[in-house]
């Protein structure tokens, strides 16, 4: 293992455990402004963190037409329908079911790289992806009480799919460009979708008390935080590891998620979460240590 290699985990590890704490924060404010307008609003404070930071990085905003498309794809796939599905399938189900679901998204992430981007498939990538697999089913349960519907549960497959698809596209476009001007653009291109759905409700949208500490610091968090920094290191460690090799680490979301949920929230650990923790830990384990 390499240098950049060493890189790419550390960014893959610190952006999927900085999403594990977000969980904690939308529940929250979920129960005051509705999943969609959420995702919206957190995009709006993101875009000027990530406008800033495009400033003082002087980027060079010099788009290949030919590219346009892969970049549209990325921020309508995986900012806004990935997102978008990811909170609308938590809020009609749990917390819990939604971390179940997202296990599968390394499955995914494989299966696309190998299709797009020629990866090979490979033993050790299917073993690693199984132990951490194991592990998240260990760590929250297979068990589905109150919520949880159909539709929620179709939501967040729907929601691994395009995360997965985007992860592969991600890697294909930071090959010609920073992570963070696809950040950047996939971040804008997302709110502007977004916005004629928050704004065909305004009576909904203007009875939200934007400005109570509660609303304000968790948007400051989810925006910065969740979104801007996260996908910017999610994106950059893309960059520097095969797209593969990116989903075990995307499953230490729900270990953090349910870290924090006990530590804030006096959200029960399953009994399997000890165990649970150790799989994922040693599925990161044989990355690191055999993968080339």
């Amino acid at each position: 293992m390499n240098k950049s290699q060493g890189l790419g985990m550390l960014l893959l590890s610190l952006a999927a455990s900085i999403w594990g704490g977000m969980f904690v924060v939308v529940k929250a404010v979920v129960t005051i402004i509705d999943p969609i307008t959420l995702v919206w609003a957190r995009y709006l404070v993101a875009l000027v963190g990530l406008g800033l930071a495009c400033h003082w990085s002087r980027l060079t905003w010099h788009i290949r037409r030919r590219d346009w498309p892969l970049l549209i794809a990325i921020g309508l796939i995986g900012n806004t329908l990935s997102i978008g599905f990811q909170e609308t399938g938590t809020w009609l189900t749990s917390a819990q079911l939604g971390a179940v679901v997202t296990s599968a998204t390394p499955t995914f992430i494989i299966i696309f790289a190998h299709l797009i981007l020629k990866e090979r498939l490979t033993g050790l990538k299917i073993g690693a992806v199984a132990l951490a697999t194991s592990g998240v089913l260990l760590i929250v349960g297979v068990q589905l009480t109150g919520r949880q519907t159909l539709l929620g549960a179709g939501c967040l497959i729907i929601a691994a799919l395009t995360w997965a698809l985007m992860s592969v596209l991600v890697k294909k476009a930071t090959a010609y460009y920073p992570p963070l001007q696809v950040t950047t653009i996939g971040t804008a291109i997302a709110t502007v979708c977004l916005t004629p759905i928050v704004f065909s409700q305004p009576k909904t949208l203007l009875a939200i008390p934007w400005f109570t500490p509660q609303v304000s610091l968790s948007l400051l968090y989810l925006g910065l935080i969740s979104t801007a920094l996260a996908f910017v290191m999610w994106n950059r460690g893309l960059q520097l590891l095969p797209a593969s090799r990116s989903g075990v680490f995307f499953l230490l979301q729900p270990l953090v998620g349910s870290l924090l949920g006990w530590a804030f929230l006096d959200e029960a650990l399953t009994p399997g979460f000890v165990l649970g923790t150790l799989l994922i830990i040693g599925s990161i384990w044989l990355e690191t240590r055999f993968s080339n």
